[in-house]
């Protein structure tokens, strides 16, 4: 019932739900460090959380449901966040999303490439307004982008993946 995630990686996780001392109040710390661990929570992570707190699964998953923060799918390598805030939005950020979306072949909910490198998602502002449109690749902001500027960003980071492989 655990799932493959749990025979993988159950002692790392489990480590972390014991050093919140297995306390329910601790839910969501707890489901953010077992996330930054493994970049997502799996249907096996939140069996096992569920198990460890004596709560039901369908709490832990509402949980991780309400918040956007937390992410049920894998991720890719590299995450990339395009902001669609207002004055990003305004200075065309959606075409930036568009090109990146289709060069890595995301259709319908998908949001990770086939090849497991990049994660596409948007955020609702990152806060630099004045750099508009922004986008983030790891975290790091890249201010001002058109698509072709987005598109270099990802062959460059591709290229440095293969040189390394």
């Amino acid at each position: 019932m655990r799932g493959e995630f749990l025979e993988q990686n159950l002692d790392r996780a489990e480590a972390i739900i014991d050093a919140y001392g297995c306390d329910q109040s601790n839910l969501i710390a707890i489901m953010q460090e077992i996330q930054g661990e493994y970049k997502y929570l799996s249907e096996g992570a939140l069996t096992l959380i569920a198990e460890k707190l004596g709560i039901s699964t369908a709490k832990v998953y509402s949980v991780a449901t309400f918040y956007e923060n937390f992410s049920l799918e894998a991720k890719g390598r590299h995450i990339i966040k395009v902001c669609t805030g207002t004055a990003c939005h305004v200075r065309k950020s959606g075409p930036i999303y568009d090109a990146l979306r289709d060069a890595l072949g995301l259709t319908g909910k998908r949001k990770t490439s086939a090849d497991g490198l990049f994660t596409l998602e948007t955020v609702a502002c990152l806060g630099a307004c004045g750099l508009a449109p922004v986008m983030t690749i790891d975290g790091e902001v890249h201010a001002k982008m058109t698509p072709e500027d987005a598109l270099a960003l990802v062959e460059d980071i591709r290229r440095k993946e293969a040189a390394t492989a």
